[in-house]
């Protein structure tokens, strides 16, 4: 008998520890179960991330293509402005070299040339291109080239007394510089060239 209520007590702690609405199971059924929610709902999210990233990558590869064919068109067609006004200085000096086949006059040719340069630095002047004033200005190395040196005593030492070339400007950034002759002081004669 006493074996009996042994297996009964026995199957009666089974049972206890074995029911489904023990509250300590439950809880674990249902913490295991968010568990699996969660790690579902951040896999979504990490996919959802992983293809928001594709498409921005694959948008900003577009956005650099197109970028750099609009700077490659703008680089080939940057000079179009300049070179449709150069073309009114080559029809004039068009006109001028068929005026000079059937007429010989020298005076006409010489104006036309004139107007041409004229229309050459209005041209310039569009275009903010400005020649270095360089005559009589003392010599700078940074806009100014010396191809030689005068004596002279007319204008102070390292001055300039011819430009040989004119130097350009565009906007504030030398694009040429100009060629220049500079004085140079006259050497004074020492006593030993006086005696001989």
């Amino acid at each position: 008998m006493e074996q009996e209520k042994l297996a009964k007590e026995k199957t009666k702690k089974k049972d206890e520890t074995a029911k489904p609405d023990s509250p300590v199971k439950n809880a674990k059924i249902k913490v295991n179960s968010d568990k699996k929610e969660d790690i579902k709902e951040l896999k979504e999210q990490l996919a959802s991330e992983k293809d928001r990233i594709l498409r921005l990558s694959a948008e900003f590869e577009n956005f650099k293509k197109r970028k750099q064919r609009e700077s490659d068109e703008f680089k080939k067609f940057a000079n179009e402005a300049v070179f449709r006004q150069l073309l009114t200085v080559v029809d004039n000096l068009e006109r001028a070299i068929f005026s000079t086949k059937e007429n010989a006059d020298k005076e006409g040719l010489l104006e036309g040339v004139k107007l041409t340069y004229k229309e050459i630095l209005k041209l310039f002047e569009a275009f903010n291109v400005k020649p270095i004033e360089a005559e009589k200005q003392p010599f700078d190395p940074n806009f100014h080239q010396a191809v030689t040196q005068e004596e002279t005593v007319e204008v102070p030492e390292n001055t300039v007394t011819t430009v040989l070339q004119r130097g350009y400007l565009l906007h504030d950034r030398l694009i040429r510089p100009a060629m220049v002759v500079v004085s140079k002081g006259i050497e004074k004669e020492t006593k030993e060239t006086k005696e001989n």
